[in-house]
This record gives C-alpha cells, structure tokens and sequence, in this order.
C-alpha cells in the first residue's frame, strides 16, 4: 500500500529545509514532498525585475498533487495551501496551517502593511524594505539581529519576496470563500505574533468549518523554527488522525 503524501511549503524568504525536522518525523508513515518555491533554494533564481504573482507559486504547487494530499504550510506557505485547497478541494485530506498571511479575510486593511515600491540600490536589493518586514513580524531590531548569512538569503531572494508580499496583500478572499474548504483544518498561530495576523488565525479558525485553532503559548511568527518541537508534533499529530 502506497504511503499517503504530505505536501510542506515553507515560508517566503527561507526554503524547504525549514520542514527538515518534520520531514524526519513524517518520512517513516508518509510520502513527503517539501518542493522549493520558484525563485528559492534548488529552484533558479527569480530574475529581478521580473513581475511575480502568489498564482505562479500556486500553479507549481498544484503540479505536484495528483491524488488526496495533506497540506502544511507556514506563512505565505500556509497562505498557500489555503489557496490550493480552494482551487482543487478534492485532492486535499487534510491543512495544517501556521500563521498563514490569509488577509483578505479581515476585508480591506486600514493601512498598508509595508512600503509599496521597491528601490533597490547599486547592489539591486532594498534593504530598508527587507528590513521593515523582518521587523514587522518579528520586532523592532529583528533584521539587525539575524546572522550575516541569514541576512544575505534574504537579500538574494529579497525581489521575489517584495512581490509575493504584494500580491498576497492585494488579495481578498473574503472569509465564505474560505468557510467553503471542509477538509479537517489545524489552524496554529503565534501566541505574540502582530495582532492583526492573530486576527486572521482566529477568523480563519472560526470560519472554516472543520478547524481547530491552536495559538501557541511563547511564540511568535517563526514559531515553526523557534519551538519546532511542538509545532512538528501537532501537525504530525493532526495528519496522523485525519
């Protein structure tokens, strides 16, 4: 008997080897397909300059599931798996989501979230605006605080990270789009995440029909990396039992 796939998407700014412990975890009872998104690790390089839209992710993704599939997601990567499980219901078993940036379920925000332009200097990278996301999520200082390599990752990547931020931003599945996906849902969110991402953790636990919300105590954004242990048992436990 063929083991049932797990599909995990990472985050915009990091790569698929942010799901390698969970990976571990799930390999022994499942099929684990943890591609790289376009533009990130083994895939080619985005060329910067070039428009990019979250559907391109989307349509990749969906290549890759031909049959009843887990999905597993963290941020934009969440975000994603919501938007799949839209676009093909029947091929989804079940979601485990964590933080996932589904804001048009709040309608229309009151503000901007970050900066709309992109003003790269000599180098080609804006690191005044990868330095405002950093620290949107993650607390004032959080950029100057990353490791030099982690800094240079995101600077690599940091054009197709600025237009994954704004077309997910544009976006606005309202929340009946999203009460229609009845696959058995974990919802988990960061207990100190920004308020306004708790609020779409918290309406999309409400909305979907067959959600659990789980806010996890002590975490923020990165909970997936910061408290791995945790967030990896809960979502192997959700698989396990849908």
């Amino acid at each position: 008997m063929s083991k049932q796939p797990v599909l995990l998407v990472h985050s915009g700014g990091f790569t698929s080897r942010q799901w390698r412990k969970l990976s571990e975890g799930l390999a022994p009872e499942y099929h684990v397909l943890a591609p790289d998104l376009l533009g990130y690790g083994a895939a080619a390089p985005w060329p910067a300059g070039e428009p990019f839209h979250f559907r391109q992710d989307l349509e990749y993704l969906q290549s890759l599931v031909e049959g009843p599939t887990h999905l597993v997601g963290h941020s934009y990567g969440g975000f994603l798996a919501l938007q799949l499980a839209l676009a093909r219901p029947e091929v989804v078993r079940s979601i485990a989501v964590y933080d996932p940036v589904a804001f048009g379920i709040l309608g229309s925000l009151e503000d901007n979230l970050l900066r709309q332009t992109w003003e790269p200097d000599a180098s080609g990278v804006d690191e005044p605006w990868l330095e405002a996301f950093v620290d949107w999520w993650n607390g004032r200082g959080a950029w100057a605080q990353l490791p030099a390599p982690t800094r240079e990752a995101f600077r690599s990547v940091g054009w197709k990270l600025f237009q994954e931020v704004m077309t997910l931003a544009a976006d606005r599945t309202d929340r009946a789009t999203y009460a229609t996906i009845t696959a058995p849902a974990l919802i988990l969110g960061g207990a100190t995440s920004p308020p306004l991402e708790r609020r779409v953790v918290e309406q999309l636990g409400a909305a979907l029909p067959n959600a659990r919300l789980h806010l996890v105590e002590g975490a923020g954004h990165m909970g997936p990396i910061t408290h791995a242990a945790f967030v990896n048992q809960a979502i192997l436990e959700h698989v396990r039992a849908s």
